[in-house]
């Protein structure tokens, strides 16, 4: 009896240490996730501003902005808490493929935007909002 306690106990143990490897992996992958994501929106903002300096090769700049949108927009989807955050990084990243006129004169705007929410500030999600706003989905 004393032995089935010690392995009762034993196996108890082992479950609140496989718990807690499991947790701090599952938080560190997050965080993984999370500075993914603001290195690929950097990245867009990058493209944007290489744009926006040179004024040439408008096509290239615009593609590997939406690109990196694209991979930033599956990172976020990969954090479990984001779900309003994730709809607006959806939401832009269909903006720039759906209506790559419109977004071309938002540019800075959406540089500036991604340059905010990189830093961790809330106020890049409104700019995000405001430009999702501004765009007439009814056109091109």
């Amino acid at each position: 009896m004393i032995t089935a306690i010690l392995v009762a106990v034993a196996s108890l143990l082992a479950v609140f240490v496989f718990a807690g490897l499991y947790f701090n992996e599952r938080q560190r992958i997050r965080t993984d996730y999370i500075a993914q994501f603001e290195e690929n929106l950097l990245q867009a903002a990058k493209e944007i501003d290489t744009y926006s300096e040179k004024g040439t090769d408008y096509d290239l700049h615009y593609s590997m902005a939406v690109s990196d949108l694209g991979a930033a927009r599956a990172m976020i989807f990969c954090v479990s808490d984001y779900t309003e955050k994730q709809k607006i990084i959806n939401e832009i990243h269909y903006c720039f493929i759906k209506y790559p006129e419109q977004m071309r004169d938002k540019l800075p705007e959406a540089s500036q935007a991604f340059h905010d929410v990189a830093d961790h500030l809330d106020k890049g999600y409104d700019e995000l909002m405001a430009i999702i706003e501004s765009v007439d989905k009814l056109g091109n």
